[in-house]
């Protein structure tokens, strides 16, 4: 919009700036609707996008009064403006954004119409992929029940009766997968935009599996088909061939009786017609040799099917006989021909036999080294092992061939006289008789060794072969069925894999079911690594037996390991996701802490969880949460003592000597608010809460930030300020350190004590409660009972009631609590308000004389009543017995003296001698008074009169009265300061802590120099927070003396004593908890002396 239209119109700018933000509201909500994808097929995935879009969609109905309240503006601007201009823009942009709403309504309407038919689709499918799942899964328990059963037609028959009722059903479950399918591409087809990866996924397992099945009933059907036929005519076969070998039988005695008569030789006619002959029995046999290895093969099948039955005998002796007569056959058949080949040609025949022969087994050798190589799959070797099945078929047919030509040679070169072989052999060139029959035995003899050489190598060679084929189809089968089990599951691990939602858009409460669901994925795959180390152990031996797999097998080898190790390490980086989501949104996490601060500060974690806090406005950090202040009043009034025990149950806080770390912590304090929020809903912010409690837990146990407190220091401070009778406490405090009998020792008492003393040192009022050493608190208990090796709980309650220096400060934080509601009807006889709120002081000197807390505290008194003078203190409104006692109390002190006072002093607390106390001060107070004195009196000065606190109220001269405040002050200040000192020196160890903690932190040196710096400065705050502090503290404190009160009037300067009751009041509060309406057991009242 112009500028100029915004200084002529200033109304403009606010529409425009409504409309702006609404604009971008409505765009940025229909960019995250588009963005919007959803797992088809997921029921829970659809709901949960369901349950969003009704969420939008009311989002969307409570901005409709800001769309509403810009039109109206809109149309006011339009009424109001005369500026054509203006008025263009604004019916422009009116227009714009309501098309723009219409559009995002639209869009939401469509998305959500779509939502609920995309649910109902799904549902359809899933109800249909299990109806498919169904009938796979009976398919394959009627393929896994078929066993290798007996080898008859009878149990053949009725596995083609199984198989074919299989197919039938197939048939009709086909039915279930084709529903299965067209649901699916109508999921794949409507629902594109969204995530189909889980539907794809499935749908190709189910057709897989399913065609799987299919080949597999075909392929055993057909099988069963061949073995029936088989089976059926295999007695028919065999009998035939029987028949066939006895006629054969019989010709071949007679043509074997035929060539061995004698004189055969001469009768060229008769050997023609005696070869002729044998060459028609010759054929007959080549014609049923195949039929006899079909026989031979098929009478194994048989055999194993009837092993131990009395057909399996007879049907072996039939084969043996069958086998024995082909046998014979064979060998008559040779030897005939020998005989006929023998008479006819003589030696040269058989040197063309022999020739003959040794060019044969010359093709066969190379025929058999061309198989060579050794195929690399199951197919390839397979058709390798049939064509050498043939081969050795073929070798087996012609050894009886071979042998023969190498016997009839044996038979001729033994039978046939030299003289005959003298005329057979002619040579060219005259040679003597003897010499040409030798070369003639020579020549045949040297070529029978040949042939028997060659066969006996060619026999080797074949059954290598055959070795090394039965060797790899072996390993082959083996490495085909272990990359079909590891595709199997990988198919199904990637399955689940990829129904896996986004991490960001998994809901925080399922974060933890997700993940356990993933590290039940990561241990069911786990082994797998077994499968993928076998099959790639298979495959490097096949190498190394040099057999080069193929290219199928090397792809897919390859895609099953690159399969596997992104199934890692997707499954790694979800589990890692998913902690990571877990740890930093999760209930164990400290993300939900984060909205404990506001804007310009953040909240940061250090590497061993202890949280830290950035203020990006001044580019520093610090450990102290920045509304530390309003801790105690977010915990103490309204956590009780059993709603706090029931919490440290709950998370099994047994072990008081054991470390917590800080999740521990928060987990903790997280159940503790959540119940308080529960029961006061406006009243707790649990991020809020449970970072600053987690904060002051860490300043009070762990200053150097090392991450752990004890669980006993842990219980301390959460019991030590929680809602509860004093007693209460006690008794819970001492069972954490008693034995199983109900005894506590000395070291057991030490560590509570000790645990006690750290808040009021956290507060830097450590000195005001004896310091932080504890033996002497320790010793003064067991002094209390007898010195006793150990005590009980009786005994630790009544030196609790005494309230002993080291522990005075939590019945004094109970009595203000109490206070801070309660009502007198008294008047204050200084200020006189009227009732009197917070503590009554009443005196025991003068009859219905009374102070507010406000006039007690700043020293303020009236005529006629001494500072000396003893009183007693209310927290609560006063009871009629007790108006009665300090009436006779009053009526006893009229008689007394002010001496009597100063020589029997009332503290109100059991007082702790230790080393940061100093001398005792009312020794070291008249040792300055007579040094004084003694001053005065040399300088010729007027006697100085006792102090107050020692002597009766005198007349005092001002000077006598300066001279008695300065050493009171003097002596006071050294005391402090000794205190001070030993705060400081504590506050500088907690400081050097921390820097050291910040530097192992920060790794830039800039970023060093400012955490240091800030560092230093945090704890300063903390430390002039304990200076601002220390005064009120020692004032509720030292309001219990009989002394203090006065050196209090006397050392603090008048604007110092000026402060009210609300100041005090709110530090008290700020700095303490608090057990509103309840008065501090065993302690109604204390008795003071001012």
């Amino acid at each position: 919009m112009p500028s100029s239209l915004m200084l002529e119109v200033p109304a403009l700018a606010d529409f425009n700036r409504a409309w702006t933000e609404l604009t971008d509201w409505l765009s940025l909500l229909g960019r995250v609707i588009k963005s919007q994808r959803v797992m088809v097929g997921d029921l829970e995935d659809i709901n949960e996008m369901i349950i969003k879009q009704k969420a939008t969609v009311q989002d969307l109905e409570q901005r409709r009064p800001q769309l509403e309240e810009l039109i109206t503006a809109a149309q006011n601007l339009k009424n109001k403006t005369s500026n054509q201009e203006a008025r263009t823009i604004i019916t422009d942009r009116i227009e714009r954004i309501q098309n723009q709403w219409d559009e995002v309504q639209e869009h939401l309407q469509n998305r959500r119409q779509q939502l609920n038919e995309m649910l109902k689709d799904s549902t359809q499918w899933l109800e249909a992929k299990e109806e498919a799942e169904q009938v796979l899964g009976q398919a394959r328990a009627k393929l896994e029940s078929w066993k290798e059963g007996p080898y008859t037609i009878d149990a053949i028959q009725k596995k083609i009766t199984e198989t074919k009722q299989l197919a039938k059903d197939l048939r009709q479950w086909q039915i279930n997968v084709d529903v299965a399918n067209d649901l699916a591409l109508k999921l794949l087809r409507d629902y594109s935009a969204d995530d189909t990866r889980k539907v794809h996924m499935i749908t190709e397992n189910i057709n897989a599996s399913w065609g799987s099945i299919h080949k597999r009933v075909s392929e055993q059907e057909a099988a069963l088909e061949e073995t029936h036929r088989l089976l059926q005519q295999f007695p028919l076969d065999l009998e035939k061939f029987l028949a066939w070998l006895t006629e054969a039988e019989t010709t071949a005695n007679v043509l074997q009786d035929a060539t061995r008569k004698e004189r055969l030789l001469e009768d060229s006619k008769g050997v023609k017609e005696l070869m002729k002959q044998w060459q028609d029995l010759q054929g007959e046999i080549e014609a049923h040799t195949d039929v006899y290895h079909n026989l031979d093969e098929n009478s194994q099948k048989v055999l194993r099917s009837l092993e131990g039955s009395d057909d399996a005998v007879l049907l072996q002796r039939r084969l043996d006989n069958m086998n024995f007569k082909w046998s014979e056959l064979r060998k008559k058949s040779l030897n005939i021909r020998s005989h006929l080949e023998a008479s006819s040609d003589q030696w040269k025949r058989l040197h063309l036999s022999l020739q003959e022969l040794l060019v044969w087994l010359q093709l066969k050798d190379d025929e058999l080294s061309r198989q060579a190589p050794i195929g690399g799959d199951f197919p390839a070797v397979q058709k390798q092992n049939d064509v050498h099945r043939a081969f050795k078929r073929e070798l087996k047919t012609k050894e009886p061939v071979i042998m023969s030509t190498l016997e009839t040679v044996r038979i001729f070169l033994t039978e046939q006289p030299l003289e005959g072989l003298e005329k057979l052999y002619q040579e060219p060139r005259e040679l003597p008789p003897e010499e040409r029959a030798q070369n003639v035995t020579r020549l045949l003899r040297k070529q029978a060794e040949e042939v028997n050489t060659e066969w006996e190598k060619l026999n080797l060679h074949s059954a290598d072969w055959q070795r090394k084929i039965d060797e790899t189809l072996e390993r082959l089968q083996e490495l085909q069925e272990a990359t079909d089990e590891l595709d199997l599951k990988l198919r199904q691990a990637e399955v689940i894999k990829g129904s896996w939602q986004p991490v960001g858009d998994l809901l925080i409460d399922s974060l933890q079911d997700h993940l356990e669901k993933v590290k039940a994925l990561r241990g069911e795959i786990a082994p797998l690594k077994e499968n993928v180390s076998h099959a790639n152990d298979l495959a490097r031996q096949l190498t190394t037996l040099g057999i080069q797999l193929s290219p199928y097998n090397l792809s897919t080898l390859e895609d099953l390991n690159t399969r596997w190790k992104l199934l890692q390490v997707a499954v790694e980086d979800r589990v890692r996701q998913l902690h990571e989501a877990h740890r930093d949104f999760g209930p164990a996490s400290q993300h939900f802490l984060s909205t404990s601060v506001q804007g310009p500060w953040e909240r940061a974690i250090s590497p061993n969880k202890v949280p830290y806090y950035i203020n990006h406005e001044t580019q520093t950090t610090c450990w102290d949460h920045p509304k530390m202040t309003e801790l105690y009043q977010s915990l103490v009034d309204l956590l009780s003592l059993s709603a706090a025990c029931d919490a440290l149950d709950q998370h099994n806080l047994k072990q008081n000597d054991q470390p917590m770390d800080i999740l521990q912590i928060i987990n903790c304090l997280t159940t503790i608010y959540d119940r308080l929020e529960q029961e006061h809903n406006n009243l707790v912010n649990v991020p809020l809460c449970v970072d600053m409690c987690l904060n002051w837990l860490l300043n009070v146990y762990d200053t150097g930030r090392t991450g752990r407190i004890r669980v006993l220091s842990f219980k301390t401070g959460i019991i030590s300020l929680c809602k509860a009778h004093l007693e209460d406490k006690y008794r819970y405090l001492f069972k954490q350190v008693s034995s199983s009998t109900g005894f506590c020792d000395q070291r057991r008492l030490g560590l509570l004590l000790h645990d006690s003393i750290q808040i009021p040192r956290q507060l830097g009022e450590v000195a005001s409660f004896g310091g932080s050493n504890i033996e002497p608190s320790v010793r003064s208990c067991f002094q209390f009972a007898n010195n006793k090796p150990e005590i009980e709980a009786a005994l630790f309650l009544d030196w609790m009631r005494l309230e002993p220096q080291s522990m005075v400060w939590l019945p004094v934080l109970h009595r203000v609590a109490a206070a801070e509601t309660a009502k007198h009807q008294a008047k204050c006889n200084i200020c006189k308000e009227c009732p009197i709120i917070g503590f009554r002081y009443r005196s025991l000197k003068h009859f219905n004389y009374d102070i507010c807390q406000s006039c007690f505290f700043s020293g303020r008194v009236a005529k006629g009543h001494k500072m000396h003078y003893p009183m007693v203190e209310y927290c609560t409104p006063t009871t009629s017995g007790e108006d009665v006692r300090d009436f006779a109390k009053v009526l006893k002190n009229k008689f007394r003296t002010k001496r009597y006072f100063a020589k029997h002093p009332r503290m109100g607390y059991l007082p702790v001698q230790t080393v940061l106390e100093g001398d005792n001060m009312e020794t070291n107070l008249q040792a300055e008074y007579d040094r004084l004195k003694q001053q005065h009196e040399h300088k010729g000065l007027s006697p100085l009169p006792s102090p107050p606190e020692m002597m009766p109220t005198s007349p005092q001269s001002p000077r006598d009265a300066e001279l008695i405040a300065e050493a009171k002050l003097l002596r006071q200040h050294k005391g402090r300061l000794e205190a001070r000192m030993q705060i400081l020196e504590d506050h500088n160890k907690q400081l050097e802590s921390q820097l050291h903690r910040l530097r192992q932190l920060l790794e830039q040196p800039q970023a060093e120099a400012k955490v240091n710096g800030t560092t230093v400065s945090s704890p300063s705050t903390s430390l002039q927070r304990s200076d601002s502090s220390q005064p009120m503290l020692l004032r509720v404190v030292g309001s219990q003396t009989s002394d203090s009160m006065g050196e209090e009037d006397v050392l603090s300067p008048p604007q110092d004593t000026s402060t009210g009751l609300e100041e005090v009041m709110e530090q008290l509060n700020n700095s303490f908890p608090s057990s509103r309406g309840r008065n501090t057991p065993g302690k109604p009242m204390r008795e003071d002396t001012m």
